[in-house]
């Protein structure tokens, strides 16, 4: 039998969105401990890209933060309810947005800008506290296997601004009509899609990672900007810290797309290596092999 679980998944998500802070880190902390011991699977994958990604660190250390990560993780899952249901004001105190001077210079200017937003455990509320500050903005969406997820998820996303879901099937052709329209495009670049024409193993943490060229592609197809989002959540306090970067100087470049999108894993490494817990381990970063090497995971 068919069950609709939308109305208890909504009443558990407005529940953590309008609880405190003090109530929400419980939830999280809670949340976090418990897929840590039973997601063993996740924890597996979490622990392989800790030890291809920082071999010159301990186990112990390494341990210290896929421990931390999980927690992180929890946290931003009860957090979703603070983007999808808590008030406008509690989710600006929550989430500091800095450096948004940099998005409205492109705006007023009428340029195309790509907000690059990498794995960051808090790319979803970094998210939400742009949709406060602008009228209009895509981002890729991939649908839920569940329907009622699904449903709450583009009914939370879209709460503040006319917000463009776009269908990964619709693809390049939709952002780029975007673009051209004067739509900031909110976009996840290091996601391992497999192999493709548009693909490429492009070095990340010295390990072979399969990148779309897509964020080069486009970039210099529409004459975009690229600004990055880099977000972090301090587990202590439940708060967010979202900076917009300065858009990254001449990219994609007059050299080859291949170049500058490995420059581009480059800049996201640079930017993990800051705060590793912050970067969402459990995705299967390095799912995708070159031809006969052996899988990771």
């Amino acid at each position: 039998m068919n069950v609709n679980k939308l109305p208890l998944l909504r009443a558990i998500f407005r529940y953590f969105g309008n609880a405190s802070t003090t109530t929400r880190l419980r939830w999280g902390a809670l949340l976090g401990w418990l897929a840590r011991k039973l997601l063993l699977s996740r924890v597996n994958i979490v622990r392989v890209n800790l030890q291809l990604c920082f071999p010159e660190h301990t186990q112990q250390q390494r341990d210290a933060w896929l421990r931390e990560h999980f927690h992180l993780l929890g946290q931003s899952v009860v957090d979703r309810g603070l983007c999808w249901f808590g008030p406008p004001e509690a989710i600006t105190r929550t989430i500091n947005l800095n450096g948004f001077e940099h998005i409205q210079a492109l705006l007023d200017a009428k340029r195309p800008i790509i907000l690059l937003a990498p794995h960051f455990i808090g790319l979803d509320a970094a998210a939400t506290r742009i949709t406060l500050a602008v009228e209009e903005i895509g981002t890729i969406y991939t649908r839920q296997s569940d329907a009622d997820v699904d449903r709450m998820m583009q009914e939370g996303r879209s709460r503040f601004s006319n917000v463009h879901l776009i269908g990964r099937h619709e693809g390049v052709r939709r952002m780029i009509r975007l673009l051209r329209n004067g739509v900031p495009i909110y976009y996840l670049p290091d996601m391992d899609f497999g192999r493709s024409d548009g693909t490429i193993f492009s070095p990340f943490f010295n390990v072979p990672a399969a990148t779309l060229l897509a964020t080069a592609q486009i970039a210099r197809s529409c004459k975009a900007a690229v600004v990055p989002i880099v977000t972090n959540l301090d587990i202590k306090t439940g708060h967010y810290s979202t900076q917009v970067l300065a858009p990254i100087d001449d990219f994609p470049g007059e050299g080859s797309l291949e170049a500058a999108t490995d420059r581009l894993n480059k800049l996201i490494e640079d930017w993990v290596r800051v705060d590793p817990p912050q970067y969402y381990w459990v995705h299967r970063r390095f799912k995708t092999r070159p031809l006969g090497e052996k899988k990771f995971y």
